[in-house]
């Protein structure tokens, strides 16, 4: 197994241990509640969850984003986890291609996918924005889109993670620059996402004036890649140093708020420590398009596509409820439902 390979699959026992998960309400949506609907007027049977997302008709607004691990991990993860967004008719977003990207193993990122899931949903393209610098970024891109017959490439930040890593990336300077080169040459949407620290509304006016079409938030509240990386730290100075941030960010609510104050005609993705169906409504009220998901379904993944397709059903009924509960028939009468 390559230092790379060896790196996430550590990450992925990190992040399955719990060791590594953001404290209950950490990621803000316990201060936002709804008017509850007494007479809601509707049936349940009756609420509309259906949305759109890449020209891609969805059955809810949900995104299964994965963290993979090393390959062996990988392939049997992105199966399970392509296998039941099929089943239930939602998008699903790889993990970092970079192993695969840079011939180090498949790492399960193949055409498979693609068949798996079907051509009718959307299927997202993943790797580190860090990676422009060393990168060839269009060929790469290009080469990360065609591996899994991609929909979309997602460019993800993460430079708290590389600043605490042992070896990390850390000039991240002519990063915006090289985005908006690769939003110009790419034959796709981008789209940008951070990986648990949030991503300002500033930044992602930003982002989207350089050409990048989706903006997941990724805010803070779900899994601290700075947790993760001070449990695998190799000395106690690096552990140190991670330990301050380990609940750094911008909680998810505040910065789907934030992002979609800024960017008001933007596709905003809502992620980071969103657990149920009801936090997941509350991402839709504040402004998110779809709401994303990642550790939560790794550990269903591990059991399979049946446990994975288990475990976003309830989220499903859980929003579902709560659009009803609210007197809301579909998605965009939710996005204007009373709150406390």
């Amino acid at each position: 197994m390559t230092d790379i390979a060896k790196r996430k699959a550590e990450h992925l026992d990190i992040v399955l241990s719990g060791a590594a998960a953001g404290a209950a309400g950490a990621a803000g949506f316990d201060a936002i509640q709804f008017a509850h609907a007494a007479l809601p007027d509707l049936a349940l049977a009756d609420v509309d969850l259906t949305t759109s997302f890449l020209g891609k008709r969805l059955a809810a607004p949900l995104l299964i984003s994965s963290m993979t691990g090393g390959p062996a991990e990988a392939a049997s993860i992105n199966a399970a986890l392509a296998e039941a967004a099929g089943v239930l008719g939602i998008a699903f977003a790889v993990g970092s291609q970079r192993v695969a990207l840079e011939g180090r193993g498949a790492a399960g990122f193949d055409k498979a996918l693609r068949r798996r899931l079907g051509s009718h949903l959307p299927l997202l393209a993943n790797f580190g924005a860090a990676q422009l610098k060393t990168w060839h970024g269009t060929d790469m891109a290009r080469r990360a889109l065609d591996m899994i017959e991609a929909d979309a490439l997602i460019i993800h930040l993460n430079p708290l993670q590389e600043a605490l890593q042992a070896g990390g990336d850390q000039d991240w300077s002519g990063l915006l620059d090289a985005i908006a080169a690769l939003a110009r040459a790419l034959p796709a949407p981008l789209v940008v996402k951070e990986v648990g620290n949030g991503i300002s509304g500033s930044l992602a006016r930003r982002l989207i004036d350089a050409g990048v079409s989706v903006i997941d938030v990724a805010g803070s509240g779900g899994t601290s890649w700075a947790a993760v990386e001070g449990a695998r730290a190799p000395d106690a100075h690096l552990r140190a140093v991670a330990a301050a941030f380990h609940t750094w960010g911008i909680p998810t609510a505040r910065a789907v708020a934030d992002v979609r104050a800024a960017c008001p005609k933007a596709t905003v993705v809502a992620s980071g420590g969103i657990k149920t169906g009801v936090e997941a409504a509350k991402a839709v009220r504040l402004g998110a398009d779809l709401v994303g998901q990642a550790a939560n379904s790794l550990g269903p993944a591990l059991s399979g596509p049946d446990a994975v397709v288990a475990h976003f059903r309830i989220i499903i009924a859980q929003l579902r409820i709560a659009c009803f509960c609210t007197g809301s028939r579909n998605l965009a009468t939710l996005r204007q439902a009373p709150l406390l």
